[in-house]
């Protein structure tokens, strides 16, 4: 027979509500129990992120400042509002519905600790201000149920944290210990625990009550990290309406598309100095206003719409200047479709990190792809799509013969007969074409000689009269355009084909959103507000949902274990949290902190 327990999870700083998204999603299992989860709510400071959490965990999460006021002022640099006031044990109690929950899940701000930001500013008041938030929390939350504790509380921040905030983490392991608690300290990456198609490091602080569960807490199963492209190919291409507003392709300043282009999928920014740069310009490569093409190829044909959002008229600029801020090793850096990616962070231009793909799938957005492009005899044909119009013709090499004497497309010599004159006599359905010797070939006193056919104009000069059947091949028509190029810092949507064949292009948002398994990749997801820029620094603070329900199946069966009488459970997985007597006997390996209470 089977028993249905009821697992409260609560959450601090709980941002749009990944971690508690997660939770809900877990079933754990012992024996005859199986665990249903409960989000009671969560607390954060930012409202509209509040808005999403209630989307994501489906109930309401509550507006709360943790600062206390010295705090308040230290990050301010400001005396607070007239009508704010400290959060105190209750305000954690009421945001929970005044019930108490089993679990609590805590991811407070890690700017402060993050690599992002330089040691410098990291000891400034400020952030040290920002820091000791996780400690006044776990005061807060410890005080709200101390006469009926959690069983399980869950700590999670960035691994620098360890190094910049190690005296803080040591007065809350001290602060839960003096609750009873066991606690441990471990780095796990969220990537191997959830299964997903990043890299994602991060720092875990794990308190068991050892009264209320004697089980040990084992540490999830790791898994395989996939692919970005396991993901992102189950997504529409990026610009496709079906993605919705999310789905946009960033609008990047041209040389950070230029650089991008020429970046190695799989590297970084340092791939750039692997070129040849003679005078600040590429020794091997051709700027040209369509596709990078090498100085041996041809150039497309370019199309009277022909601008750097419209097609693939864009140019790969070898010119960048080498900024120390990317000495981190990740500024530019482009993902190759069958890897997977670094940590999803708060901030996500391609100049910040690691934060853009080379997708294969196109070489441009699905409106413009294969413009006009002639594929040669010996190679591959691009994907034939429905919209056979824009694009799919072939080098034939093969002769009028070949076609059944149908003669398509060829074009009859000067001194030669013409084929058959048939009613539908165009270039493509006969052989009426002729090649004219005589355009070129003209002679002084010809009126075709001065009628300036096919006449390029400068840009600085003026035009003549302009008649009522001017066009290019039949006067001075043309103009000698220098905009085509946009400048260095003008931001727009470019599609350039890398020197590897594929797209490097930033991520959207909601290919993010996807990595950090917020959304799945068949669906749509809106956030509160119209910013890119706040929803990327929502989603980077997010803790990935699949990753938080591994955690949230361990913990669950612990607690199932614990209600049903068990004390011990067997696994091959690490265990977590042990208490005293047992830590004292077990040699866990040098340099681990906190790991026995």
């Amino acid at each position: 027979m089977t028993i249905v327990r009821e697992i409260r999870h609560f959450h601090m700083a709980c941002g749009l509500g990944g971690g508690a998204k997660g939770f809900n999603k877990a079933t754990p299992r012992a024996g005859g129990l199986v665990g249903h989860m409960r989000c009671l709510g969560g607390v954060d400071v930012d409202a509209a992120a509040l808005r999403d959490f209630e989307r994501a965990a489906g109930v309401k999460g509550t507006v709360l400042d943790l600062f206390n006021r010295e705090q308040y002022i230290t990050f301010h640099g400001r005396e607070p509002p007239s009508d704010w006031r400290e959060a105190t044990p209750a305000d954690l109690r009421k945001a929970a519905g005044n019930e108490r929950p089993h679990v609590i899940f805590a991811s407070y701000p890690c700017k402060g600790n993050s690599g992002l930001l330089s040691e410098t500013l990291s000891r400034t008041g400020k952030y040290q201000a920002l820091n000791s938030l996780a400690l006044r929390g776990t005061w807060l939350m410890l005080e709200a149920w101390g006469d009926d504790p959690p069983e399980l509380i869950l700590f999670e921040n960035v691994p620098r944290i360890v190094q910049r905030s190690r005296a803080l983490l040591d007065q809350i392991g001290a602060l839960l210990r003096s609750y009873g608690y066991a606690v441990a300290e471990t780095t796990h990456d969220c990537g191997e625990i959830g299964g997903l198609a990043q890299s994602r490091k991060r720092f875990l602080m794990v308190a068991r009550h050892m009264e209320k569960v004697p089980p040990f807490l084992y540490e999830p199963d790791k898994k395989r990290l996939r692919a970005v492209g396991d993901v992102l190919g189950r997504m529409p291409l990026p610009g496709d309406p079906a993605g919705g507003p999310m789905h946009r392709i960033p609008r990047l300043q041209w040389k950070t598309w230029v650089r991008l282009a020429f970046v190695q999928a799989g590297a970084d920014w340092r791939s750039l100095q692997n070129l040849a740069v003679v005078d600040g310009m590429l020794r091997d490569y051709l700027i040209v206003p369509d596709d990078a093409e090498a100085w041996s190829e041809a150039n497309s044909t370019i199309t009277g719409d022909a601008r750097a959002n419209t097609g693939a008229f864009s140019v790969a600029d070898p010119r960048f200047e080498q900024s120390a801020k990317w000495r981190d090793g990740q500024a530019f850096g482009v993902h190759a479709w069958g890897d997977s990616t670094g940590a999803i962070a708060g901030q996500q231009n391609p100049g910040q990190g690691a934060y853009s793909v080379a997708d294969p799938r196109h070489t441009g957005p699905a409106k413009h792809s294969n413009e006009f492009r002639i594929v040669q005899w010996d190679r591959a044909s691009g994907a034939v799509t429905s919209a056979h119009g824009t694009g799919q013709a072939v080098a034939d090499p093969r002769s009028s013969t070949s076609f059944g004497g149908n003669g398509k497309y060829i074009v009859t010599p000067f001194d030669r007969s013409a084929k058959t004159v048939i009613g539908g006599s165009t270039t493509g359905q006969g052989a009426f074409a002729v090649a004219d010797p005589r355009v070129l070939g003209r002679r002084p006193g010809d009126a075709y000689v001065n009628g300036g056919h096919y006449g390029v104009v400068g840009w600085n000069q003026h035009t003549g009269a302009v008649s009522a059947a001017g066009g290019h091949d039949n006067g001075r028509w043309s103009v000698a355009d220098p905009r085509l190029l946009p400048a260095p810092a003008y931001k727009l949507v470019a599609v350039i084909c890398a020197l590897d064949g594929t797209w490097h292009r930033p991520f959207t948002t909601l290919e993010l959103a996807a990595l950090q398994s917020l959304v799945d990749p068949e669906e749509q997801l809106e956030l509160d507000g119209l910013s890119d820029q706040d929803w990327r620094e929502r989603i980077g603070n997010a803790v990935p949902p699949d990753a938080a329900e591994a955690v949230a199946e361990v913990m669950g069966t612990t607690l199932l274990l614990a209600w049903s009488g068990e004390s011990l459970m067997l696994s091959a997985s690490p265990i977590w949290v042990r208490p005293i007597a047992v830590a004292l006997s077990v040699d866990q390996g040098a340099g681990q902190r906190g790991l026995a209470a």
